[in-house]
């Protein structure tokens, strides 16, 4: 049996939910979940929710409820590793992947077994930061996935050392010698509940409210978060970014996609995002100013602008241009 919703009364479960286990063709248990759209709503189609590195389904039911509210159902999942699926190595806090092609046998039976039997379409995704190059990969390999595909903050590559060209040479090395199951250097078993509690320095929203909601949920659910990524992860999410600067990879992604990037941002580097909507044929990208990463836990402002632009995209708006 799945891992059971946590509630708390700053972050309800939606009375819509339910919850399953699916079990991957590697034999990994992972949780995941329906919210079914009113009945009172003209029905749009499934959203299918992907999360970004060390989330998991709870942290988006306000983002659950926007979308139940226009007429989505949502079909979510926690990745392998994070969350309420199975976590991958002993230390349950180290967020670890060998290798992101793991994450399409996730998706493989997410969308085969699960989303595409059983919910209505039209299908659209809505992926966070992490689960950028994860979707751009799926749909470059299985375009009849998605119709649409909307990413905010997506990870196409990452700021500061962890994009130093050493740094990466270090991460492969150390994965080589046997330690890609270590945190990364510096990295522990910190959570967001641990995290820094003055907002004006945190770098995942600027919203008070919403990041002390996330702080409680994790001090309530301390078995669904996660703390730093190991050397492996590194590795493995170096590799994955990489492929996107390969033209002819790109070139195969052909499902029209929005991405969202937040100005602050300081989890991501904005510049390759923006280059990589340039170089796809059917893409574009929007700058939400005064945004931090959490782009979908941000002020409302921000958030309105953010739906604004969904509501046009999602799911009638006209197909790019060739």
């Amino acid at each position: 049996m799945p891992l059971p919703l946590v509630s708390i009364p700053e972050n309800p479960v939606p009375a819509n939910a339910e919850l399953f286990e699916l079990v991957t063709r590697d034999r990994v248990k992972l949780r995941v979940a329906r919210f079914k759209a009113p009945s009172d709503r003209p029905f749009k189609g499934t959203v299918c929710l992907f999360q970004g590195r060390s989330e998991f389904i709870e942290k988006y039911f306000e983002v659950i409820g926007d979308l139940n509210e226009r007429g989505f159902t949502v079909a979510a999942m926690d990745w392998r590793g994070q969350g309420g699926s199975d976590r991958l190595l002993k230390n349950a806090r180290r967020g670890h992947i060998a290798r992101f092609a793991d994450f399409q046998n996730d998706l493989d039976v997410f969308m085969e077994d699960f989303v595409r039997p059983d919910f209505p379409p039209p299908f659209f995704a809505l992926g966070h930061s992490m689960a950028g190059p994860i979707l751009l990969e799926a749909t470059r390999r299985r375009s009849t996935w998605w119709d649409r595909i909307v990413l905010t903050a997506a990870m196409i590559d990452l700021p500061g050392i962890a994009a130093d060209p050493l740094a990466r040479a270090l991460a492969a090395t150390l994965a080589g010698l046997g330690c890609g199951r270590l945190f990364v250097p510096g990295g522990g078993a910190r959570d967001y509940a641990q995290s820094e509690r003055d907002i004006s320095k945190n770098v995942l929203t600027s919203d008070p409210e919403r990041y002390a909601r996330l702080a409680a949920l994790c001090k309530a659910a301390p078995h669904l978060v996660l703390g730093s990524p190991t050397i492996a992860w590194l590795r493995a999410a170096h590799k994955a970014m990489d492929m996107l600067a390969d033209p002819e990879r790109v070139s195969q992604i052909r499902t029209p996609t929005l991405f969202f990037i937040a100005a602050n941002d300081k989890i991501v580097s904005n510049r390759p995002i923006e280059a990589l909507a340039r170089q796809m044929r059917t893409a574009e990208a929007i700058i939400l100013p005064n945004a931090r990463h959490e782009i979908l836990m941000e002020r409302d402002a921000i958030r309105d602008a953010f739906w604004t632009a969904f509501d046009a995209f999602i799911p009638g708006s006209p197909t790019f241009p060739d």
